[in-house]
């Protein structure tokens, strides 16, 4: 199982061609004149670019967020990176101009896929805030001798970009890292760190998965940890600078996130299919938006998806007070002068009602005033942080709730 990963690149760089070719005879295609899309030549030029877009990127898209409304004014961003390792950047959106707002770190997660997952969540924080995030890199580009990247890691590039921020900032993040912001958020504030956060918020986030299971969290109990070390670890192909580094390859990952929704992927490409065979340009490129984002992947460190399986859902070291920070216990009591809030979607599938929620208590230190939970009503996962529900209803609590404790 560990050579899966150099098969799967021996199979996309043989059929390379194929797709190059499918790409080069599109063009020619696109020649014909318009009002015969609905004819032969529309149903081939579909099918030529399903067959040119049939493979996986491993590069990251751009955020291209060219500007932004702060009150009533329009401001330039551009995109600067303040601080950077081999395993990833801290990015900062810069906005042109703008008047004085609240820092605050944007916590990515790693999870298959690159941090411009969140490019909505980036450009709707942009308003009222001066945002950072955590810019992965992709394992697979990173050369063996950079060293290991496991939770320790993790949680230590979240307290270094913190220290980068400065006193007063603000973290948010988002699924996965919850985790390591927290445990980020304790150990600065058992340090008394001037730069540990002002608040603390943590969005769809596995605290404690031993509340409402989900179908993720009992997979990831099912198997012994040796299982997991032997099916899912791989080692990056030769043909990449991150030859021979071990990594849970994303195209493993997108392949169970499809699988949980199958019936509607097929449909969409069924849908762009008939699309593009009809010259309906408009519909089509949402769909082709939607895809070129969520197949764009990128790969887990070895030891990070590990890590993460052990401590995190099978022995839920966090909520029994028995994580550790590079040998120091995670003591969440520790935390103090610092508002905490947590969000949670109703219909949430891969966090279940809870699961966030168990940071609130395990957060003693916390005055009852400077906590606030949100459920909302309506949204899956991805709604948590993304979408109509997040834009009118989670976030105007989110940016009042910073505002306050900045």
């Amino acid at each position: 199982m560990s050579m899966m990963y150099q098969a799967y690149q021996n199979h996309m760089d043989l059929t390379a061609p194929w797709r190059t070719g499918a790409s080069a005879a599109l063009k020619y295609l696109n020649l014909v004149p318009a009002g015969t899309s609905e004819k032969p030549f529309g149903r081939l030029a579909a099918a030529l670019e399903l067959i040119s877009r049939s493979a996986l990127t491993y590069h990251r898209p751009e955020f291209d967020i060219g500007k932004v409304m702060v009150g009533n004014d329009e401001h330039e961003v551009t995109e600067e990176v303040t601080f950077k390792t081999p395993f990833g950047s801290l990015l900062h959106f810069k906005k042109e101009n703008a008047p004085e707002q609240p820092r605050m770190l944007l916590v990515a997660p790693m999870s298959g896929h690159f941090a411009t997952l969140l490019r909505g969540t980036v450009k709707t924080l942009l308003q009222d805030h001066d945002v950072y995030i955590t810019d992965w890199h992709n394992p697979r580009d990173i050369p063996l001798n950079q060293g290991k990247f496991g939770l320790d890691e993790y949680t230590e590039h979240l307290i270094t970009f913190m220290n980068e921020l400065g006193p007063r900032s603000h973290m948010v993040a988002i699924c996965q890292p919850s985790v390591s912001a927290l445990a980020a958020a304790a150990i600065m504030s058992e340090d008394n760190h001037p730069a540990r956060p002002a608040s603390l918020t943590l969005m769809a986030g596995p605290i404690d998965t031993r509340i409402q299971p989900t179908k993720v969290n009992e997979f990831a109990k099912s198997k012994p940890l040796k299982w997991f070390e032997e099916n899912m670890i791989n080692y990056v192909p030769f043909q990449c600078k991150g030859a021979f580094r071990q990594v849970y390859p994303g195209f493993i990952q997108l392949t169970a996130f499809v699988s949980m929704n199958l019936e509607r992927h097929i449909k969409s490409h069924v849908d762009l299919a008939d699309h593009l065979a009809k010259g309906e340009t408009e519909k089509a490129e949402v769909i082709k938006t939607f895809y070129d984002e969520y197949f764009a992947v990128m790969d887990l460190p070895g030891e990070f998806y590990i890590d993460t399986i052990r401590d995190v859902f099978q022995e839920h070291l966090l909520p029994q007070g028995k994580l550790t920070y590079k040998g120091r216990t995670v003591n969440c009591a520790s935390i103090k002068r610092m508002g905490l809030m947590t969000v949670e979607g109703e219909k949430d599938d891969i966090c279940s009602i809870g699961q966030t929620l168990a940071a609130q208590d395990l957060c003693t230190g916390v005055r009852a005033y400077r906590k606030v939970h949100h459920m909302q009503a309506g949204v899956g996962h991805y709604g948590v942080f993304s979408g109509r529900r997040w834009n009118n209803e989670i976030y105007p609590l989110l940016r009042d709730f910073v505002h306050v404790n900045s």
